[in-house]
């Protein structure tokens, strides 16, 4: 169990009249510990990628000493309904560092190539049009430096 991340909850939803897809942010639980003091200033960094490309991407504010902050906060991207089963989100905890660099704690990558609860919670928000669907995941390492 030592390398738990922590978890983050989010909602999802897709309005494919509008090409519209919505991510609130709600909040995030049992960060890992990336500080000497024991707390982080964690904020979410949401990236849109298309074919490897990054297109879009937001984050949140950044909340002070906390393992389990609470955001509440609202991103919409815009995704015409031909390119939703093309586009990937990644969604990345990052402890902020005012003085070094911003290290990730984890991170959830979803679309249609996602496997396991990243996958289902897509498909659910595909299947559920303009309805908002919430969910835990658990995040996961981030990927090697190459």
């Amino acid at each position: 169990m030592e390398n738990k991340l922590g978890d983050i909850c989010f909602s999802l939803r897709y309005v494919p009249t509008a090409g519209k897809l919505t991510v609130v942010i709600l909040e995030a639980k049992n960060l890992k510990k990336m500080d000497v003091g024991g707390l982080s200033d964690p904020y979410v960094k949401l990236s849109l990628m298309m074919n490897g490309k990054r297109i879009k991407k937001k984050k949140t504010t950044i909340k002070k000493c906390t393992l389990n902050p609470y955001y509440n906060e609202s991103f919409t991207f815009e995704v015409p309904f031909e390119q939703i089963q093309k586009v990937t989100l990644i969604i990345t905890v990052v402890d902020y560092d005012r003085i070094g660099t911003s290290e990730p704690i984890g991170r959830i990558v979803l679309g249609c190539t996602a496997t396991g609860a990243e996958l289902r919670h897509w498909s659910d928000m595909l299947a559920n049009p303009r309805r908002p669907i919430a969910q835990w995941h658990t995040l996961q390492e981030m990927p090697e430096k190459s």
